[in-house]
């Protein structure tokens, strides 16, 4: 098909990526359909694969999907590494200074998405020239509409002034004429929204292959990006929240509504979210996933590559592990809970968290956080301390450890592999998962003054935190290990700031070291007053961070890539704060 690949080349050279023209001209097809054959709905997963594969074969550790690399800019996580010269780009990030628009992982990760989207872009073509009438042809665009509006909504929390891949049959004159500016930033949000709900009209409830979107699937993106929608930063100068919008908050609520998510709900414990296993795979909380696989014929295996990097030394096992993404002291204190077993104010004390201290805590820390004192992975085989041994940087970023993107060392070369000297797993990685999806709308309900409904649904994901002292991987902990654990309810009366700070609180709890953190600070407004705090605070115990500043109107947002803006014939604008 060398229609195919003639497209592929050019978006790869519109986005300023090595052009692989002379490469493609040089391969021989070793199986071809014709343009009638590619638009038979029997044949036409053979092209649409592209796009999916794209989700798993694209992205790598430098550029992960998921974000993890560019999350170290909240107050969750460090970047780690041997030292501050191992990936110095995102150290610099993560400090909010020293970056420049040259730096290469903004033009790693915008290039690898659009990328990504030239094929789902290629497949929308093809599916606009078959049999409209075919049901299976519908539901293949809903599909590919619902991975367009994924590449471009990561894209815009990244960078926000995106040129927009959403026309059909675009040609080089067209990608070449493409303005980032094209649309308002309420207008960009709305051009996600306008994919999603073209395929939230089309997808099934029930797919019966694991990692194609459902309707759920679709309703819990349109509530994220209705969420991020309502949030208005439409001042060209500033990245400020100028309005909260009403009517997008009610889209969040009816698209978060129970009746549209039967058959999903809560794991018993947290940590069923993230393992390897079939068996927890795909379970009841996990509304859509990236789908990894293994033993599949390749070299490897369909495996997670995007988060080698985040793999720690352990003794014995993978001293190579590259030790990045390390969750920070203030993340581990925000676990504390107070004697009413709710969220401790980070003022209340001064003594940092420690195993075997009196202090109550969370049970899903140490889901979250692998803790000197407590077992590697659950495996008390592999007990971690304070030592070298545990931390590449000799203590310079800590001695935590981040567990949701690890896999236990018994398992290698079953769900975990050794491959060209760093570490990859099969475990799939959630996009969206139900505990989300209730404290999306626990915000939007909170934002609308229904405080009383938002709070109930707080306590709902609390109450899974609350029984895990008692029924989880880590429910033998304050036994073993001396922890103790308290998880309260929130009782009684409270307004509507009162309901958002508890909300910001739960997410940050339920969600951290998921690549959230930071995208919901800026997109509440907060960065700023939180981030240099936070600076402030964590310096003096991480003398790395000493000098950080976060710049509001500036930091919220990657700068638009110099390679972006010096090939687009001016038609792309930088971002606000003086790149």
């Amino acid at each position: 098909m060398k229609t195919t690949y003639k497209l592929i080349s050019v978006i790869s050279i519109i986005f300023g990526m090595t052009s692989c023209s002379d490469f493609l001209e040089e391969q021989v097809p070793q199986a071809t359909l014709t343009q009638d054959e590619v638009k038979n709905p029997e044949y036409v997963d053979n092209v649409l694969i592209s796009a999916y594969a794209g989700l798993v074969t694209i992205e790598d550790m430098n550029a992960s999907f998921s974000l993890w690399n560019y999350d170290t800019r909240s107050d969750d996580a460090y970047v780690g590494g041997s030292d501050f010269s191992d990936g110095e780009p995102f150290h610099r990030l993560e400090k909010s200074t020293g970056v420049m628009t040259t730096d290469w992982p903004f033009s790693s990760i915008w290039n690898k998405f659009y990328n990504y989207l030239s094929r789902v872009s290629l497949s929308l073509d093809i599916l606009a020239s078959a049999d409209q009438e075919s049901p299976i042809i519908q539901e293949r665009t809903a599909e590919m509409k619902f991975l367009r509006a994924y590449g471009h909504f990561q894209l815009k929390r990244l960078f926000k002034k995106i040129p927009f891949v959403n026309k059909p049959n675009m040609q080089e004159a067209d990608y070449n004429a493409l303005s980032n500016t094209e649309y308002t930033n309420d207008e960009g949000w709305q051009q996600i929204i306008n994919d999603l709900q073209d395929a939230y009209a089309v997808l099934p409830a029930v797919q019966s292959e694991k990692g194609r979107p459902t309707k759920a699937a679709c309703a819990a993106f349109l509530a994220k990006v209705y969420l991020y929608k309502a949030y208005h930063q439409d001042d060209a100068n500033t990245n400020q929240v100028t309005s909260v919008s009403s009517e997008d908050l009610q889209k969040v609520v009816e698209y978060t509504a129970a009746s549209l998510y039967n058959g999903y709900g809560l794991e018993p414990d947290l940590h069923n979210n993230f393992r390897p296993e079939e068996q927890y795979e795909n379970g009841k909380e996990s509304i859509w996933a990236i789908q990894y696989s293994r033993n599949d014929g390749t070299v490897y295996g369909n495996l997670n590559f995007s988060n080698r990097l985040i793999v720690p030394c352990i003794p014995k096992v993978h001293d190579s592990g590259c030790d990045f993404y390390k969750p920070s002291i203030n993340l581990v204190n925000a676990y504390r809970t107070n004697s009413n077993g709710l969220p401790m104010a980070s003022s209340a004390t001064t003594d940092d968290y420690k195993v075997g201290s009196n202090q109550t805590v969370d049970p899903r820390l140490f889901v979250t956080v692998g803790v000197p004192g407590t077992p590697y992975m659950f495996n008390t085989n592999f007990m971690m301390s304070e030592s070298n041994a545990w931390s590449r940087s000799g203590g310079t970023f800590g001695y935590f450890v981040s567990l949701k993107q690890n896999v236990d060392p018994a398992l290698t070369d079953i769900y975990l592999y050794l491959c060209d000297s760093q570490w990859a797993s099969s475990m799939n990685r959630i996009v969206f998962r139900y505990a989300d999806v209730l404290l999306m709308r626990a915000e939007a309900l909170a934002q609308l003054g229904q405080t009383s409904e938002a709070i109930a649904l707080v306590n709902q994901v609390r109450k899974r935190a609350a029984d895990m002292a008692n029924a989880s991987v880590v429910s033998n902990y304050p036994n073993k290990y001396g922890v103790h654990y308290a998880v309260g309810m929130y009782n009684g009366s409270y307004s509507k700031e009162e309901a958002m700070e508890i909300v910001k609180t739960e997410r940050r709890l339920e969600l951290a070291m998921e690549s959230e953190r930071f995208f919901d600070l800026v997109r509440w407004g907060d960065a700023a007053t939180v981030l240099n705090r936070y600076y402030s605070e964590e310096s003096q115990k991480m003398i790395f961070l000493a000098g950080s500043q976060f710049t509001a109107n500036k930091n919220e947002y990657l700068p638009v890539p110099w390679e972006q803006m010096a090939a687009s014939n001016g038609h792309y604008t930088q971002n606000c704060g003086q790149w």
